[in-house]
């Protein structure tokens, strides 16, 4: 088959911007919904695992209310903001010794998911310096990404190499290596 060149037409720069755009979109999107559905189911299953427990008065110990804050979490795909459900268990907490909920999917204080933590020291071992980190995670997750700066990845280079030290003092008296 012949195909004429003037026929076939090669995406310019901005027209491969606009569908790598559209596309990650579709794809923030969709990971936004997945994993607001998967909070929700979690946050169900545990208000519905503890139903049966009331206190005095017949009300439960364990209800939902409302949402916490929005928050951004930094993924491969760029941030993705969410609302997570709030839990009032304040009164199971009392009887079960301070325990309270807590999302195995979105813990406290999670910013970054692992894969994006875990990239920082695999970009330091290669060689990129501090100075050019926020360069090179924003080609990988955006460029609106916060928490990566020069002086976080000094913070974290401090903080493997004091462990790197208690790893090199470690006791081998007891082992056997050939």
């Amino acid at each position: 088959m012949l195909v004429k060149k003037d026929v076939i037409k090669d995406f310019d720069s901005t027209e491969k911007n606009q569908f790598n755009s559209a596309l990650e979109e579709v794809l923030r999107a969709g990971a936004r919904k997945m994993l607001q559905v998967a909070i929700e189911s979690e946050i169900a299953e545990f208000i519905n695992s503890h139903s049966n427990l009331v206190d005095e008065e017949g009300k439960r110990l364990v209800a939902r209310n409302g949402y916490l804050p929005e928050r951004s979490l930094v993924t491969g795909l760029s941030p993705i903001h969410v609302r997570q459900p709030g839990v009032d268990d304040r009164k199971l907490a009392a009887a079960n010794n301070g325990k309270k909920f807590t999302s195995e999917i979105l813990p406290p204080y999670l910013r970054r998911i692992p894969s994006i933590d875990n990239l920082v020291p695999v970009l330091y071992l290669k060689g990129i310096s501090t100075g050019d980190f926020p360069t090179a995670l924003s080609a990988i997750p955006g460029d609106s990404v916060k928490g990566l700066s020069s002086a976080n990845i000094v913070r974290l280079k401090s903080i493997w190499e004091d462990q790197w030290k208690e790893w090199s003092k470690r006791d081998l008296s007891g082992r056997e290596y050939v």
